[in-house]
């Protein structure tokens, strides 16, 4: 059994203008010692996934089905004081933000200490002892004295490796990142990325890497999960997705990425209009709108919601084109131009 289980997990939030239909029917696992990346526009529901994982919403403003189950223990419905327990010591979050993510009137060291302490029954001498040594570990020099300054005085990659340090503190089994790198420079982001791969082979964590940064995920993930409207688009190897992609979709995301490996082409394409409303998702395929090749398929893009099937060798798309539209597409129009 995976170690990470999550199976048709929906999140929906009452508004005043409706049910905002966050996350609506995902699947998806995760092994110890592997990488899944989940990338997909702002809006498509990685950050809401991943804080349902962990257990961040506010139970009175959401409305959550479905199973998540991190070891064994399920956590949809579970006590808040079970889901206490885990954070931290089962699974872990880097946020975006370390700024606004650590307390701005309390030491670096004071938090990774406290963090540390919740779970593990050690004098405050041993907890800064550790502190300092997972800050050396994570590479901010002169641990031992930045260690008593507050997040406000290390610089943004240096505050992001203080929140990895704060995060790794209890050797957590699943490790989410979420965009661990957008606010950086990329020979920062570079180290950041390192790092985390560094870590994980060293704890055999479970690792989630969100990001909409296709070039983060084919750094680090073994899988890829594709995210759009809430719902699962595609989902396999990393090779498989950069190699023979099957959903429109993700056609978008490659035509808008810039590529090292092949000539440049003259511009990047975009992928024409926006993401839709979570409140008033379109019938059908969320996607139609702005899907290239729906005229292929006809009225069932806009009538039936595509099924989520294997298609072989553990390659799962949503798209009611045919295995044989989906191949000559790729291969003949979309494949050449990037």
């Amino acid at each position: 059994m995976s170690y990470l289980s999550v199976r048709d997990l929906r999140v929906h939030f009452p508004t005043d203008d409706g049910l905002v239909k966050s996350v609506d029917g995902l699947t998806f696992d995760l092994d110890r010692g592997k990488t899944l990346g989940i990338v997909g526009e702002s809006g498509s529901g990685k950050s809401v996934t991943s804080m349902s994982i962990m257990g961040l919403h506010d139970p009175r403003s959401v409305r959550m089905s479905g199973s998540i189950q991190v070891g064994g223990d399920e956590l949809v419905g579970a006590a808040p004081g079970l889901v206490r327990s885990l954070r931290g010591k089962r699974m872990a979050m880097i946020f975006q933000d370390p700024l606004s993510a650590m307390h701005p009137f309390y030491t670096v060291g004071n938090q990774i200490i406290e963090a540390y302490q919740v779970h593990n029954a050690v004098s405050r001498k041993a907890a800064r002892t550790h502190a300092i040594d997972m800050l050396d570990r994570v590479g901010i020099p002169q641990a031992s004295t930045r260690v008593d300054d507050y997040p406000h005085q290390f610089s943004g990659g240096m505050r992001q490796r203080a929140m990895i340090a704060m995060a790794l503190s209890c050797d957590p089994d699943l490790l989410i990142a979420d965009e661990p790198t957008t606010a950086l420079d990329v020979t920062v982001q570079a180290q950041i990325l390192d790092l985390i791969r560094g870590l994980q082979a060293e704890f055999n964590s479970a690792v989630i890497i969100i990001t909409h940064d296709l070039g983060v995920v084919a750094e680090l993930a073994d899988d890829i999960l594709v995210m759009y409207a809430g719902r699962a688009v595609e989902y396999a190897p990393a090779d498989e997705v950069f190699g023979h992609p099957q959903a429109p979709y993700t056609w978008g995301l490659l035509g808008s990425m810039p590529r090292l490996d092949r000539a440049p082409t003259d511009r990047l394409i975009p992928i024409k209009g926006s993401p839709p409303s979570l409140i008033q998702v379109p019938p059908g395929c969320p996607f139609n709108p702005r899907c290239a090749q729906r005229d292929l398929v006809g009225s069932r893009c806009t009538t039936d919601r595509p099924e989520f099937r294997d298609t072989g060798g553990g390659h799962w798309v949503a798209c009611h084109l045919s295995d044989a539209d989906r191949t000559r597409v790729w291969t003949e129009e979309i494949e050449p131009k990037l």
